[in-house]
């Protein structure tokens, strides 16, 4: 449970032995832009994350921002993190790994919400917000970058908004600091609609983020978010879609490269021989986990998508913790990913890949619906797109035949690595399966379950209900 307090934090300079120096260094920035409010609001975690609390985040700092009206900025809340970051450098949560490196996972997140005339008080539930992404951060290890994404799917302050998912970015006014114990950034975050995602999604969080740079009501050139904002910005400027949006994803694509999912796949070729074959991954059996580097290199592939500039190449097996930060990231539905440079695929030994002759994918709607992104977006353009599942070890990766280092290759364009099924589509292929697929652009038209084939190349692809994936020995 969370306690409301002003923060009452003496400056640092009298009591230099008893202040930790990284909450020392975050304030000290927190001070330069608020030198008037030493002492702010704070929402803190009663019982701290390293003596068992839940929360990992001790403490979230609200602000009072009188915003920009020469730039047309409003007056807004300010919401500062503290946690994700190492504050004390003992190792009580984060590991410490010296100054040259991050510090903890590198970053704190900022939140700006736009002041309601008739409020005295910052509204407390962007901690709540806060300490909840923070918690993903600490059990799956995986980071945040500006530009990531986050499907949230319900309104961000629990009403009735239409702000059900977010951005994130660099905080227009705090710059990063160095601690004793590394480097610490400042991420914001940003409301953004459903539709708004999608844009994101199909196109990239960079580019959807300047667009809402460029319309003050849907953030402006601070990206405010306004839990009251009833429109798009493309309802607000129709032209952004096809101008600005469409145009991207024709000449960019999606920089999106994987996401967990609700998912399956079935070898059709013929039954498993036994109980430890690999070749066949159901909904309702036990298969074979990952190994750990398989785990590694998947969560690679997700981390990392192809720069357009560079020969779309498949991530290594890397297990490495560089400055105790794990830079290898799985994204959940909370997650999304921005693409990078990466290096050629290393199989690995233990467990042989095999070819297949014939496959069924299986996903629930939601999943299915981020197929023509997958194809249009992703393969279309020379590069990759992962499906990792949430409920268990399976892995799905669609290549194009431009990407090296896949075991999927044209003459064998299906094949296994444990749990993890590759397949390689020609780009014949993949305008067909769109032509096909084209219903799927009106997922609430869908009548599952819902099925489509390809015979000549022995794929099937079915979009099953959330129950199957939810129970699936029943």
């Amino acid at each position: 449970m969370d306690e409301l307090r002003p923060s009452g934090v003496p400056a640092p300079q009298p009591f230099p032995a008893l202040f930790p120096p990284g909450l020392s260094a975050i304030y000290g920035e927190c001070r330069r832009l608020y030198s008037e409010q030493p002492n702010p609001l704070q929402v803190t975690a009663i019982v701290k994350y390293w003596l068992g609390g839940p929360d990992p985040l001790d403490y979230v700092s609200m602000y009072r921002n009188l915003g920009n009206p020469t730039r047309g900025v409003p007056e807004h809340w300010h919401y500062v993190s503290f946690g994700l970051s190492d504050l004390y450098g003992d190792n009580r949560v984060h590991e410490y790994t010296g100054a040259d490196g991050p510090s903890g996972f590198g970053f704190e997140l900022t939140f700006r919400l736009k002041r309601e005339a008739e409020e005295s008080a910052p509204p407390t539930w962007p901690a709540e917000l806060m300490q909840g992404l923070a918690r993903y951060v600490f059990q799956s290890e995986n980071t945040f970058c500006s530009g990531d994404h986050v499907s949230w799917h319900s309104p961000l302050d629990n009403s009735e908004s239409r702000i059900q998912h977010m951005l994130l970015t660099e905080d227009p006014q705090m710059q990063p600091v160095q601690t004793p114990f590394g480097m610490v950034s400042f991420l914001q975050i940003v409301g953004i609609c459903t539709e708004e995602l999608h844009a994101a999604q199909q196109w990239n969080g960079q580019g959807i983020l300047e667009l809402l740079r460029t319309v003050p009501v849907a953030g402006g050139p601070w990206l405010i978010t306004d839990m009251r904002r009833g429109e798009t910005i493309f309802e607000i400027d129709p032209h952004l879609q096809q101008e600005r949006v469409d145009k991207g994803i024709e000449t960019e694509g999606s920089n999106l490269s994987g996401v967990s999912a609700k998912c399956a796949w079935d070898d059709l070729s013929r039954p498993p021989e036994d109980e430890d074959d690999s070749r066949s991954i159901c909904i309702g059996t036990q298969p074979r986990r990952l190994s750990g580097k398989d785990t590694e290199q998947i969560r690679e592939a997700l981390r990392r998508g192809l720069e357009i500039t560079s020969k779309p190449v498949l991530p290594p097996i890397s297990s490495q913790r560089q400055n105790g930060m794990n830079h290898d990231r799985v994204p959940s539905r909370k997650d999304s990913l921005e693409s990078e440079s990466s290096a050629a695929l290393i199989p690995h030994e233990l467990i042989r890949t095999r070819q297949l002759e014939s496959v069924h994918l299986k996903f629930n709607q939601e999943s299915g619906t981020l197929i023509p992104l997958c194809l249009r977006g992703r393969l279309l353009h020379g590069r990759h797109f992962t499906y990792k599942s949430i409920t268990g070890d399976t892995a799905i990766t669609f290549v194009s035949t431009g990407v090296e280092g896949a075991f999927a290759t044209e003459e064998h364009p299906y094949a296994a690595h444990g749990p993890w099924l590759q397949i390689l589509l020609t780009e014949e292929l993949v305008e067909k399966m769109l032509e096909d697929l084209e219903d799927l652009s009106s997922p609430e038209d869908l009548k599952l379950p819902k099925e489509y084939s390809w015979p000549a190349n022995k794929l099937k692809i079915s979009i099953l209900p959330d129950t199957v994936f939810d129970n699936p020995l029943q």
